[in-house]
């Protein structure tokens, strides 16, 4: 089994730039409306998942990349809302709203579950990894 060395290398970082990046392509097509407040906020939202787990997982602490765990499951649920309110505009067809949706709900998951898996382990982070203790 090999470790993961580089967040780059998470599976739901991963799935967070993809989700990341359509939020993007559609919000910027030549024929989503001109709502940029909501362009922004969305597209916020859905930069600062895949970037909050980058930054928890550079910190190299356990209980810090837990937080910043949180806050990535935050803003998914962030995106997750601000699809319902583009369904209700009839920004998005059904069929890639419902898309949207269920990537946000698996990416959500998979963060919940990893923050149970980090909960569960003792290693307190690589930062700690040689300090000495008083």
């Amino acid at each position: 089994m090999s470790t993961v060395r580089y967040f780059e290398d998470l599976e739901v970082w991963k799935l967070a730039r993809e989700l990341s990046d359509e939020i993007y392509r559609l919000t910027h097509a030549n024929n989503f409306p001109r709502d940029y407040g909501y362009i922004g906020q969305i597209n916020d939202a859905a930069g600062s998942i895949m970037d909050n787990i980058a930054e928890g997982f550079e910190r190299a602490g356990r209980l810090e990349f837990i937080n910043l765990l949180s806050y990535a499951k935050g803003s998914t649920g962030e995106v997750r809302s601000q699809l319902y309110r583009a369904m209700d505009r009839k920004y998005f067809d059904l069929h890639t709203s419902q898309k949207l949706l269920e990537k946000t709900t698996i990416i959500s998951k998979k963060i919940a579950s990893f923050i149970f898996y980090l909960n569960q382990q003792q290693i307190q982070g690589a930062k700690f990894k040689n300090r000495v203790k008083p």
